[in-house]
């Protein structure tokens, strides 16, 4: 007796596959990008952005959570006054946060050109 006759099935009416899985692929990718990946990308230029604008006289914080005053920047290392008379060097990428930038002095030539003259 003998074997069972092989029969073959058409794959369906459509004729090819269909698009929508690759749909579903391309939408989540795009979910992700624009809810996860584009505003970590900007949070890092925002803090990258703060942490080459610290000057002197800025408070700040680093990530650890030590509050200090910047007394001294340089290209990759910050020094901060973290109690009266005690100084730590910290690196650029550990400071966090600046709560308080440094009051900028205005310039004693402006005074004079506002004082009022006496000429006689």
């Amino acid at each position: 007796m003998g074997r069972p006759p092989i029969v073959y099935y058409a794959a369906g009416s459509s004729g090819g596959s269909s698009a929508l899985p690759l749909l579903v692929v391309v939408a989540f990718a795009a979910f992700v990008y624009f809810l996860m990946i584009r505003p970590q990308q900007k949070r890092r230029r925002d803090v990258e952005s703060m942490q080459s604008t610290m000057g002197i006289g800025d408070e700040v914080v680093t990530v650890g959570g030590l509050y200090g005053i910047v007394t001294e920047v340089d290209s990759d290392t910050v020094m901060l006054e973290i109690a009266p008379g005690v100084t730590a060097k910290y690196a650029r990428a550990a400071i966090g946060k600046v709560n308080r930038k440094a009051a900028v002095e205005e310039e004693p030539a402006a005074e004079e050109e506002s004082a009022p003259s006496t000429d006689d």
